[in-house]
């Protein structure tokens, strides 16, 4: 086999790319010691090309997440991942190269998503937890998925490749796309965000009247999207007998979360929708129930909620440490415990 057709998916995202930007010679960057033989690096290479519409910006580009060269899954549908992500960045008119942290953020959702197994999806959001940008003082603190709007899915010899662009978020707007959903919030965003370009020196969009009250009015009318948590500090002790009587269950519950917990159980049980939480050691699976009370497992737990007691836990979570008990719900209290 020819070593062209052996980079076929790779040439198959450069001839997309050409179609926006035709002969523009991109800025490429390449792994010098592949992953697969020990590199840092899981991307075989990012690409940045100069974009001037709407204003000036990178446009990055990975190669890595699909298959570049020889076909290897056994999804025939789909190139490995199935998409490759793209990025854009507010760029200074006399700025000729591109900043190196957008890369090694890029490089670091590669070391996510290989090390992990969890793909990015249109309408994913994933808390940074500090700055997306190192020792900056940007507010952009987490990342929004959504289709790249000038890159439509690709077919490649080796199966379809979507093009997923990373935005950058503030943290409250993603407390807005917990609580309501991605798409949604991006959409309302637009006006003031063309292209979804990530611009480090922007302030919140929740900050816009017209912005903050769409977002009110979504989560009443359709309450959260966010049907799964990945939750780190998350635990359940089983009730124990002692001497004197018998100490409840616990839920235990990291207080960073704890607060985003309660909003998202207001917007999914009194919609009559589940919310599921994994954690490292145990899956807890909040659902609407007449009737508070739990069902324990192994490695799961389920606790069904009424208006009532949903209601009070909601409004509860704090991100506090503490204790938690409910009025109508016996044998089980939330701890929330500190996040370090």
């Amino acid at each position: 086999m020819s070593e062209e057709a052996n980079a076929a998916g790779w040439d198959a995202i450069e001839r997309a790319m050409s179609k926006i930007y035709g002969d523009q010679e991109p800025k490429h960057y390449g792994t010098l010691i592949p992953y697969m033989l020990g590199g840092r690096d899981p991307l075989d290479g990012i690409s940045a090309y100069k974009a001037e519409r709407p204003y000036p910006h990178w446009h990055f580009v990975t190669f890595g997440f699909s298959e570049l060269y020889d076909k290897e899954s056994d999804d025939p549908e789909r190139s490995g991942y199935g998409f490759e992500l793209t990025f854009r960045l507010a760029r200074g008119e006399a700025e000729e190269e591109p900043p190196a942290w957008a890369m090694n953020l890029l490089q670091n959702m590669g070391r996510y998503v290989f090390k992990s197994g969890n793909v990015f999806r249109n309408g994913d959001y994933l808390d940074a937890n500090g700055p997306i940008c190192l020792g900056s003082d940007t507010k952009l603190t987490a990342l929004a998925f959504v289709r790249d709007p000038e890159l439509p899915a690709l077919d490649t010899p080796n199966g379809q490749v979507e093009f997923l662009q990373m935005v950058g978020i503030t943290g409250c707007e993603l407390e807005a796309m917990q609580t309501w959903n991605t798409l949604g919030m991006l959409n309302v965003c637009e006006e003031h965000m063309p292209n979804y370009i990530t611009d480090l020196s922007r302030d919140s969009f929740m900050r816009v009247p017209a912005v903050a009250e769409a977002v009110q009015r979504g989560m009443e009318r359709d309450g959260s999207s966010t049907g799964f948590l990945y939750v780190d500090q998350l635990g359940w002790e089983p009730a124990k007998r002692r001497l004197l009587g018998k100490t409840p269950a616990a839920l235990r519950l990291g207080a960073k979360q704890a607060g985003i917990v309660g909003k998202l159980l207001a917007g999914r049980i009194l919609k009559g929708k589940s919310l599921s939480m994994t954690g490292p050691d145990v899956r807890v699976v909040f659902e609407p129930g007449e009737k508070p009370g739990f069902e324990q497992g192994q490695n799961e737990v389920r606790i069904k909620l009424d208006e009532a007691s949903a209601t009070e836990l909601s409004r509860k979570l704090q991100p506090k440490e503490g204790v938690i008990e409910l009025s109508d719900f016996k044998g089980m209290v939330v701890q929330i415990v500190k996040t370090y």
